[in-house]
């Protein structure tokens, strides 16, 4: 079983969930983020949100059942991936509901984390430290050093095969457009502090690229 893996298994344990159960999901879970159609969405951006949510609950104060909530959304947060925006992260928390139904967690701890999973839907922030905690995480590549924000965009455009040049321009021009629209961009104080600047670099670059080169790279 690999770090993803235990890290589904050892949060649903803390959170009084069966081994047996959590075990199984955990070994769907690890096939599914590794399925051959994923560029970006994969067992490595898994890993990724799941060190930096680690550490944002650090940095916050997070009690341990928050962090154990926050660990298994993260770990759901793109089960389902099929590029189909919306689509994906109701499956993805239909997947969470099954699965920690069945691991015997109750239905309030259900309910958390598939909410959390859920506001990954707009990234948009609804006063829930947990929640902000997750939505961070996952953004924390947009402030990456511009070689490896280079290849996240390559990486993701590889998923979006099946569209069309002037498709993903606009498509992503939208994307980039309403994040960067946001004030701030990250929920909490230690990731506005660490990405926020870098971030919103990254993004004013990328979107002038889209604007000026009429052929995006795939």
């Amino acid at each position: 079983m690999g770090r993803a893996g235990e890290a589904w298994v050892a949060a649903v344990g803390h959170l009084g969930g069966g081994g047996g159960a959590a075990a199984d999901r955990a070994a769907d879970l690890e096939r599914r983020y590794a399925e051959p159609h994923r560029s970006y969405h994969t067992t490595t951006h898994l890993e990724a949100v799941l060190r930096d949510s680690a550490w944002l609950g650090d940095q916050i104060g997070l009690d341990p059942d928050e962090r154990a909530i926050v660990a298994l959304a993260a770990c759901a947060h793109d089960v389902v991936y099929d590029a189909k925006p919306g689509d994906d992260e109701r499956a993805s928390a239909q997947w969470a509901r099954h699965a920690l139904t069945t691991a015997g967690l109750t239905e309030d701890l259900v309910q958390r984390v598939e909410h959390l999973v859920l506001l990954t839907l707009t990234h948009t922030g609804d006063d829930d430290a947990a929640g902000a905690v997750l939505l961070d995480a996952d953004l924390a590549i947009l402030a990456a050093e511009p070689r490896a924000y280079a290849g996240y965009v390559a990486a993701v455009r590889a998923e979006y095969a099946a569209v069309t040049d002037e498709q993903w321009r606009t498509g992503r021009t939208d994307v980039l457009t309403n994040l960067l629209k946001q004030q701030p961009l990250f929920h909490t104080a230690p990731a506005q502090q660490k990405w926020e600047e870098p971030a919103r670099r990254n993004l004013d670059s990328e979107l002038q690229a889209l604007r000026t080169n009429p052929r995006p790279s795939r």
